[in-house]
């Protein structure tokens, strides 16, 4: 085979490959979008106590076997975000939006947007009360830049009173001037009266 034919066979692959990634994807994409309805329509608001949050396997949580059956093989070998929550008497481990799992408080009655056993979304169980998302952990890049301007601004004010002003000058020279005089004579000067 010559180099044209070689050239040739390889564009021709890469381009079967690009369609066939097409067409997956746009198969994917309606899958996504039919589940997505499926999970507004079956969206309901929920009172529980969440006790604890992990990400773990689903074939090490306590789902039930037709729930984990149900998932793709590649989604088994994948830790998710769980949660457990106590709905009235009963005690539950709930799958959870990865979104959700971040900013989800521990320990506290909350009511929960569930469909299934998937939470969507939350919002605190008192009236009135806000729940205040924990701050975002800073880049290094951020966290490097604070420390430089931490060390620029304990900087300055030093550099600002080892340069004194003109009168603050004069005042310095003069009080090491009387120091240097005192070291001179024996100590400070004595007045005319104690002579």
């Amino acid at each position: 085979m010559d180099t044209l034919g070689i050239v040739f066979t390889v564009i021709l692959v890469v381009a079967l490959l690009l369609v066939g990634l097409y067409f997956l994807g746009n198969k994917l994409q309606k899958k996504q979008a039919e589940s997505q309805t499926m999970i507004q329509q079956n969206r309901q608001t929920i009172s529980a106590m969440v006790i604890d949050k992990k990400k773990m396997k689903l074939t090490e949580s306590n789902l039930p076997k037709q729930a984990i059956e149900g998932v793709p093989f590649y989604l088994k070998i994948r830790k998710m975000p769980m949660v457990k929550v106590k709905v009235g008497p009963q005690f539950m481990t709930m799958l959870c939006d990865p979104k959700v799992y971040e900013v989800l408080p521990v320990k506290r009655v909350l009511k929960l947007e569930i469909s299934g056993a998937y939470i969507l979304g939350f919002s605190t169980a008192k009236k009135g009360e806000k729940y205040v998302a924990p701050p975002r952990k800073l880049t290094l890049r951020e966290k490097l830049q604070n420390k430089l301007n931490k060390v620029q601004n304990d900087t300055e004010p030093t550099k600002k009173k080892q340069q004194p002003d003109g009168k603050q000058a004069v005042e310095a020279a003069k009080k090491a001037a009387r120091d240097q005089q005192r070291m001179y004579t024996g100590g400070a000067k004595r007045s005319k009266k104690n002579r």
